[in-house]
């Protein structure tokens, strides 16, 4: 994978040792998994729909794409061990968020805050800062006309725009997104005791409105679209799932049905760069616009102008984090890019 990778200085450089099938995952493996990851992420999935995954496996195998997690800088094939780990697996995050609401239940501690306070609350006022400068006409997404609204009117413009969260985990980013005046928010993961978490916190701190599901993102059952998705190190777990370039197809289908035409999506990652999410959005509207041509025997001019329209595109991306010098390269841990829903 193309980019800069730097564990915290007081992390272990040990490789996850992934459990046999069905045994039981220790603290120590637990606490092994998370040393071996950069910045923790808070979702992964296993998928048991097959034909889904012959699917993904057709599209990898046919159209030749490679997906972030494919890429390295540093040698021709990644290393299957390194490239997959326990925060891949649902066993892991069950376990994680059992430990997590029981010391919440005898503590009242609301849990660890992946990526750090900082970047979630950089993450909200960026994405609120987005859809203001959307609805004020200084950005287009082609679907609004393009008149300015008042900033007065801020707060009744953010009440317009619905967000999901999906890998919610405890639910905190959507709490801060709560302060900076959304209302209509929704956060989604498919381990239970997260949700149990998300919820307790929620009615804690005041944010009873906000609304929990047990939901996976890759084979989701919810029936709407929002205006807003936001992905706070979902992605970045999927694809250290040892099936990873497969479930990454699969999220990509998934996501770009669950954000509204107009819509942005918001994904912020430590384990890719702005420009390796943008090579993955480049390859998921390739394989699709493959997909519509080859499903479509004579198109109308109209079907070939849809046809030609990729799904996703580039928007804007956070320029405040901290950045670093290595090896002749800028980096820096975090990457958070939108993308427009076209």
């Amino acid at each position: 994978m193309a980019g800069i990778r730097l564990t915290p200085e007081d992390s272990e450089l040990t490789p996850a040792r992934t459990p046999a099938t069905g045994e039981l995952i220790s603290d120590d493996d637990r606490s092994i998994a998370a040393d071996s990851w950069s910045i923790k992420s808070d979702y992964g999935s296993t998928l048991d729909d097959e034909q889904r995954h012959v699917d993904a496996s057709d599209a990898l195998a046919s159209a030749g794409f490679r997906v972030s997690s494919d890429y390295s800088s540093d040698k021709e094939e990644p290393d299957a061990e390194a490239v997959t780990s326990l925060l891949g697996q649902q066993s892991y995050w069950d376990a994680a968020y059992a430990d997590e609401l029981a010391n919440f239940r005898e503590h009242g501690h609301a849990g660890e805050v992946w990526f750090g306070d900082e970047v979630m609350e950089i993450v909200a006022s960026w994405t609120k800062s987005l859809c203001i400068d959307i609805s004020q006409g200084h950005m287009s997404n082609h679907l609004s006309d393009g008149k300015p609204e008042a900033a007065e009117q801020s707060d009744k413009v953010l009440a317009t725009w619905n967000v999901l969260d999906v890998g919610t985990g405890n639910g905190l980013l959507l709490q801060e997104l709560a302060k900076q005046g959304f209302s209509d928010l929704t956060g989604v993961d498919y381990s239970e005791g997260a949700i149990d978490l998300a919820r307790s916190l929620a009615d804690r701190d005041g944010f009873a409105n906000i609304n929990f599901l047990v939901d996976d993102v890759l084979e989701t059952k919810l029936d709407r679209q929002f205006q807003v998705v936001v992905d706070k190190g979902t992605l970045d777990a999927i694809g250290l799932h040892p099936d990873g370039p497969i479930k990454r197809i699969m999220y990509w289908d998934s996501i770009s049905k669950l954000v509204a035409p107009g819509g942005i999506l918001v994904i912020t990652s430590c384990n890719n760069t702005k420009d390796e999410l943008m090579r993955e959005v480049e390859n998921f509207n390739q394989r699709r616009a493959g997909t519509f041509q080859e499903s479509t025997e004579t198109p109308s001019r109209d079907q070939e102008a849809r046809g030609g329209t990729p799904i996703f595109r580039y928007l804007n991306h956070v320029r405040s984090y901290p950045t670093f010098m290595f090896g002749g390269s800028v980096g820096s841990r975090v990457a958070t890019v939108a993308f427009l829903r076209n």
